[in-house]
């Protein structure tokens, strides 16, 4: 029972312990303690305090009546943000932990700083700059303060209770930079404010105007401004107002009107507004042209020419000027001029007014004609087939002429005022009745104006076709209607130009250069002129053949044929031709190999050129005869002790060989007597392993190596004895 009863307060002990644990585990954290509240930015307040052991986070609230602001920081100093400016908070903290969180620490009074002001600035003047704010919740003061943009210069600094202030003295152009904050009763500076305002610029000096009397428009040019973006000049008149607008330092006006005063001023601005306009530069145009001009002929040989005045004209230039090119003039500052004059011409007066800006525009001009007189040296100039220009030299009094041109009951009109006509719609080959009359209003026309004749040129021959003959020569043949014509055939390309003629419809053409391409025309000519040329006809001559031919054996069955590239050839054919079979090939470049050679064979080679059209020259043929066959059989046999004969058997047809035994210990060679097919070597060392290849020798006495080699070796037994032992063959690469 005893035992039962410390059981049971063991138990009991135990469970104590573990509800104690239990319950030390769910305690809050403590309470932390507000160090200091404080205000720098007008929206916030941040709290310090110390740290509290457990705590894993704080909850800083902010109470400004019924509003309540809470926010969750790590650890201090931490911020409440989202508030009012200006104004009075409760702030306390709490401490978070797993456990959960603590009381409220005990309050601490905090007040947000001032509000920056918001700013508005302008620049009323080019050395002053406005800055406007509304006015601040709390504030009794302002602080406002200018510096250029650029960090040059001095800082201007000013305190204000207004809600405005001026900055003068400034540089006109100029970029500058205003900051500004309020402060309360207690001299607490609030948040600032910064922007940024030009001053507009200054008003541009050395004006200067130059006028274009012929164009009516005015330059106007002037130094640069700082800081303008934009130039404006105006152009005042009493009933105009003219004005153009530019990014540089000159500056053009248009349309400006003749006889006119203008006030010329010149501004600049920019984003910030305009300069004053500079003092106005007085501008007087050019006088307008005179008007109501009055000619009169009374009596007849004297003209007289009378006009109004005009506004701003100092003095007058009358002009008179007849048909035939001569010119008078008169210089008056009245109002009129007497001229003499010729009967038969015409003349045509203008009158000008001048000042000191130049000569006034060209107004009217008047003409004036007496009796007209025909046209005397008449002179047709042949155009082309179908067309006929005369000119002839100004009759006197002539306004208009009219030119006819008759052939049978045809009849071709032209009317003009020029001295000239072209009669077009003509005939080619054929026979006009020309006659040119004056007209004038006056006298009407004159019907006693004699005629000549004039044949047109050519009619154009028709090429019909060109051929070619077995002589290489071209013949070209046309179809005309034309009386008596010598007909010349033209071939143009880029190798030159030739040519053939005839009386007849046809003509030949000789000696064109290979690989080109002509353009063919025909043209006729016969007294009376020159045709147009027919039209061209292409013509392509035969691709040019190859300079040289070259032929190279590479193996015993296989030959290279190469040449040189000819002009006009875009591809080529290579045959090469025996009693046995042709071998050939077609390749666009300048070689070709051919096989199936048989050695010791006469072949024949030709080369055939193809142009990209397809024409076809038949170049080359040139013999050629195969390489001697390589022999058979090639043995060799011991003469003596230091002896070797070398044995072959020979191909067939006549051949010279020559032999070569490479060793170790030396290049060997010998070269058999005619007919024979052996050779000998002597004074050739023992035991030692040679190469040896038995070839045919070309005619040229060139030594062929395309043949095959066989290595031996010879071995010595005794110092005299010894034996040829056949090791293999190796090919020639």
């Amino acid at each position: 029972m005893a035992g039962a009863l410390v059981k049971f307060l063991s138990v009991l002990g135990f469970s104590l312990i573990c509800l104690k644990m239990v319950a030390s585990t769910k305690t809050a954290p403590e309470i932390p303690t507000i160090d200091q509240a404080y205000s720098k930015i007008s929206n916030s307040i941040t709290v310090e305090w110390a740290a509290v052991p457990g705590a894993t986070s704080y909850l800083l609230t902010a109470k400004d009546g019924n509003t309540v602001i809470e926010t969750t920081v790590a650890n201090s100093p931490g911020t409440v943000t989202g508030l009012k400016a200006a104004t009075l908070y409760q702030i306390t903290v709490r401490s978070i932990s797993p456990a959960g969180r603590s009381q409220a620490s005990p309050p601490k009074q905090a007040k947000t700083v001032l509000a920056a002001p918001i700013l508005q600035v302008s620049s009323p003047s080019s050395d002053s700059i406005l800055v406007q704010w509304e006015a601040v919740h709390m504030a009794i003061g302002f602080s406002v303060s200018i510096m250029q943009a650029n960090g040059l210069g001095r800082i201007w600094k000013e305190n204000t209770t207004n809600t405005s202030l001026t900055f003068t003295s400034l540089d006109a152009g100029t970029l500058y930079t205003i900051k500004a904050y309020a402060w309360n009763a207690n001299g607490t500076p609030g948040d600032d404010s910064t922007c940024n305002q030009r001053t507009s610029p200054g008003t541009p000096a050395n004006i200067q105007v130059s006028f274009d009397s012929g164009a009516l428009k005015a330059s106007v040019s002037w130094a640069p401004t700082e800081g303008a973006f934009n130039y404006t000049v105006m152009a005042l008149s009493d009933s105009s107002r003219l004005s153009c607008s530019t990014t540089f330092s000159s500056c053009t006006i248009y349309s400006l009107q003749c006889g006119t005063k203008y006030l010329i001023s010149v501004s600049a601005s920019n984003d910030a507004g305009s300069s004053r306009s500079t003092s106005a530069v007085t501008l007087k145009t050019v006088a307008c042209a005179p008007g109501r001009v009055a000619i009169q002929e009374d009596p007849p040989g004297h003209l007289s020419v009378a006009w109004s005045n005009v506004d701003l004209g100092d003095y007058y230039v009358a002009f008179v000027k007849s048909d035939d090119g001569l010119e008078v003039h008169c210089n008056t500052s009245l109002t009129q001029c007497n001229f003499l004059s010729e009967c038969g011409f015409t003349y045509f007066i203008s009158v000008f007014a001048y000042n000191k800006a130049g000569q006034s525009p060209l107004g009217d001009v008047f003409n004036y004609t007496t009796a007209p007189c025909c046209p005397s040296d008449i002179n047709p100039v042949l155009v082309s087939s179908d067309r006929v220009e005369i000119v002839w030299s100004p009759v006197r009094g002539a306004e208009l002429y009219e030119t006819k041109a008759v052939d049978g009951f045809n009849v071709v009109e032209c009317n003009d005022t020029a001295p000239a006509c072209t009669l077009s719609a003509l005939e080619c080959d054929t026979k006009y009745n020309i006659t040119v009359y004056s007209f004038s209003e006056v006298r009407g026309s004159n019907t006693s104006c004699t005629s000549q004749f004039i044949t047109t040129a050519p009619c154009s021959p028709e090429i019909k076709n060109i051929s070619k003959d077995d002589f290489s020569m071209i013949n070209v043949r046309w179809r005309s209607t034309n009386d008596e014509a010598t007909y010349t055939v033209t071939a143009q390309g880029e190798k030159g130009l030739h040519q053939c003629s005839s009386t007849g419809e046809s003509c030949t053409l000789g000696g064109l250069p290979c690989g080109s391409v002509f353009f063919v025309t025909a043209v006729a000519e016969t007294p009376a002129g020159r045709s147009l040329p027919s039209y061209s006809v292409p013509l392509e001559t035969a691709p040019c053949c190859s300079a040289s031919l070259t032929v190279t054996q590479v193996t015993q069955s296989v030959i290279n044929v190469s040449w040189t590239v000819g002009t006009g050839a875009l591809t080529y054919v290579t045959v090469l031709q025996s009693h046995t079979g042709q071998s050939k090939c077609h390749t666009h470049q300048n070689h070709c190999l051919l096989g199936c050679i048989t050695c010791g064979i006469n072949y024949t080679v030709a080369v055939k050129a193809v142009s990209a059209t397809g024409l076809t020259a038949d170049c080359a043929y040139q013999s050629y005869s195969s390489s001697a066959c390589c022999p058979l059989g090639v043995k060799l046999y011991r003469l003596g002790p230091n002896g070797i004969r070398i044995h072959w058997q020979a191909s067939r047809g006549s051949a010279n060989y020559s032999t070569d035994l490479h060793g170790s210990k030396g290049i060997f060679t010998c070269a058999p007597s005619a007919g024979l097919s052996f050779c000998d070597v002597t004074e050739i060392p023992c035991g030692d392993v040679y190469t040896v290849m038995v070839s045919p020798v070309a005619e040229t006495g060139l030594k062929l190596t395309f043949c095959p080699k066989k290595i031996y070796s010879v071995t010595c037994s005794g110092s005299t004895l010894g034996m040829v032992i056949y090791r293999g063959k190796r090919n020639v690469e």
